[in-house]
């Protein structure tokens, strides 16, 4: 009927995310307690404290008492069965990469035991270690353990579509860093996958790691992910369109208007003041005195003339280098916004209209 329905909920998901600190033996516990808190405002339910192999961490028992202590789900996850050890006697809630052989420590403890087989890709192991664990009445989240490109990856993926088969009722985990962290594309993309992925084998938890420069925000991405996958399954959807956090470096639809649609506004312009679109054959600048585009915007500041108004040129030359890169990038512009990257990057919320023209606000300049 012409009207927009209502928004999706995205304030519900049924991923467990796990973040993973993965330097944790080298931090003090403040520093601890400070990444946790990141972590968990990005979205992480579980803060998994990595081990690392022949580096003493003497401060792992006093690191999970005190995450526990400000409301924080632990994790440990060590090669290690003394650390495994140390972190259950602690009261960690989830200890990871436990297998057939090492799952014993766990018995006396509360802990959910994360399995992985006990030989890398073999099915059979970590099928044993499910039976000993139900066995035993211990908790436990399988893990079959997501190899990265050409070192498995194929395979691997087999590996988690044959462990949903056997085990259904089976709650299982994916660790995405090895593709996120050891492939050099932006990992929004790559975490829209294997979220997608794990909607459909219904995978409800993930260990996600931030090592990269990279993925600064893979805790983000995973995040709307979650939420994005689950609203399009209740859906029986696509996932398009319920929310434009992973579209990072494209716009679905970057360009609003049309070259005519410019070409006509720009014929009704009547005030000296500029105005700036984008369109699919670049970068129109326009008013009363005229209308010129091009592609590159250092070719439309010479025919500008304010070089006298010193603010004024500073603002039309952040403005067109931004609409450049949203021209070139196929990114949507609209004159003094900023562009958005998703869950990439904060949006500022800086007043950018206080120069945009001489003595004339952005709402004035609208309602003309």
């Amino acid at each position: 009927l012409g009207r927009a329905g209502k928004p999706p909920d995205l304030t519900r998901h049924d991923m467990r995310i796990f973040a993973e600190i993965v330097d944790a033996p080298m931090l003090p516990v403040e520093a601890l307690m400070a990444r946790a808190s990141m972590l968990a405002a990005a979205g992480a339910d579980v803060i998994d404290l990595g081990c690392l192999p022949e580096t003493p961490f003497p401060l792992l028992p006093e690191a999970v008492r005190a995450l526990k202590a400000r409301g924080f789900m632990v994790s440990v996850d060590s090669a290690s069965v003394d650390e495994l050890t140390i972190g259950a006697r602690a009261g960690a809630d989830y200890l990871l990469s436990l297998d057939e052989n090492t799952l014993p420590l766990i018995f006396d403890h509360r802990a959910t035991a994360v399995l992985i087989p006990s030989t890398p890709g073999d099915l059979d192991s970590l099928g044993r270690a499910i039976e000993a664990a139900q066995k035993a009445g211990v908790a436990f989240i399988a893990d079959p353990v997501l190899d990265p490109i050409h070192f498995g990856f194929a395979v691997s993926l087999g590996r988690f579509i044959e462990a949903r088969r056997r085990w259904p009722d089976a709650e299982l985990l994916m660790g995405t860093g090895n593709l996120t962290e050891l492939t050099d594309a932006d990992s929004s993309g790559v975490t829209a996958v294997l979220a997608g992925l794990c909607s459909e084998l219904r995978i409800r938890n993930v260990l996600a790691v931030h090592v990269s420069p990279h993925t600064v925000r893979t805790i983000e991405e995973h995040d709307i992910a979650r939420r994005v996958m689950l609203a399009a399954c209740t859906d029986g959807a696509l996932p398009r369109g319920y929310h434009p956090g992973l579209l990072q470096v494209h716009d679905r639809k970057p360009f609003t208007a049309s070259t005519d649609d410019i070409e006509a506004l720009a014929a009704q312009v009547r005030d000296a003041n500029f105005r700036i679109a984008v369109a699919e054959d670049g970068i129109h600048v326009f008013n009363s005195k005229g209308h010129a585009v091009a592609t590159d915007a250092f070719e439309l500041f010479a025919g500008l003339d304010v070089n006298a108004d010193g603010a004024h040129a500073f603002y039309l030359g952040a403005e067109l280098m931004k609409a450049e890169i949203a021209w070139r990038l196929g990114k949507r512009y609209v004159q003094d916004e900023p562009l958005a990257w998703g869950v990439a990057a904060p949006a500022p919320e800086t007043d950018r209209t206080r120069l945009a023209e001489p003595g004339q606000t952005l709402r004035a300049r609208k309602e003309r």
